[in-house]
């Protein structure tokens, strides 16, 4: 298995790099929208929708509602996702009680839109949008940093788990992570944004305000894991999908990144860091 994870791995790192890199925009959102719609096939599956046309038919939906927002503003969607956050933490905390309210393959097959379609729209803004950056002017930097924060949070999480992991986090959804294992990874990121604005030669108030943008992602990326793995026990599977040998699904992999990357967008607007523009 560990094999098989390393070999997987090694070929997807150059194209996953390669893509959000060096692509053109419009090369970059059509990259995006692949992933994005692979993902949105695998979403298909947990919502309920077990037949190949159906899960096609969504994926392609998927890929039209994606396309209409090309040209739209972003801030409305993100603010959305917002929302959305915030109820889907509701769902996670109260599961299973509260499962019935939006256990239908309806509501299922809506509760993906609502976390795929911002994650699209918030990664491209960064990409595309008119930047007025404090700390860089290169926005594939904050692409990298966004990733870089996720990454973080889950090793930060792994290794206080392991330690310090005895009081479980939501023993229903994912029983194998801890409060030590959140509080863990938040201040490995805490430390992390401390560093990176440091490195920037950012000032006192530019480095709190990217802790704090930082922690708040953070902790929103593990509600998105945490979201997908409710979704999956509500379903009975344990991957979204084997597209990933070794690794599982799409999903697996970017669940995190779902929720923190239009929660990041949204909060790096809102402190004045960025103008507000097009997505493309």
């Amino acid at each position: 298995m560990l094999k098989t994870r390393i070999i997987t791995a090694l070929i997807l790192a150059p194209i996953a790099i390669g893509g959000v890199f060096f692509l053109p925009p419009v090369g970059f959102a059509i990259f995006t929208a692949a992933l994005i719609a692979l993902g949105a096939w695998e979403w298909a599956n947990m919502a309920g929708l077990i037949e190949q046309p159906a899960r096609v038919g969504y994926s392609a939906a998927v890929l039209l509602l994606l396309a209409a927002l090309y040209t739209m503003t972003a801030q409305g969607v993100l603010w959305l996702a917002l929302l959305w956050w915030l109820v889907g933490f509701g769902f996670v905390a109260s599961y299973p009680k509260n499962s019935a309210r939006w256990g239908s393959v309806p509501a299922r097959a809506a509760m993906g839109l609502l976390v795929l379609v911002p994650a699209w729209v918030g990664l491209n803004y960064l990409r595309n949008g008119e930047f007025k950056f404090a700390l860089t002017d290169n926005n594939l930097l904050l692409i990298l940093y966004v990733f870089t924060l996720v990454w973080v949070a889950d090793i930060g999480a792994y290794f206080s788990g392991r330690k310090f992991g005895n009081a479980k986090l939501a023993p229903r959804v994912s029983p194998g992570k801890s409060w030590a294992g959140v509080w863990g990874g938040l201040a490995a990121v805490a430390v992390f944004a401390l560093v990176v604005s440091q490195t920037l030669g950012a000032g006192a108030g530019q480095s709190v305000a990217l802790i704090i943008v930082s922690v708040v992602t953070a902790a929103v990326s593990v509600l998105g894991d945490l979201f997908e793995s409710m979704l999956k026990r509500f379903r009975g599977i344990k991957d979204s999908s084997r597209l990933l040998p070794g690794h599982g699904g799409i999903m697996d992999r970017i669940d995190s990144l779902t929720a923190a990357i239009p929660i990041f967008t949204l909060l790096v607007i809102q402190f004045g860091w960025l103008n507000v523009g097009l997505v493309s």
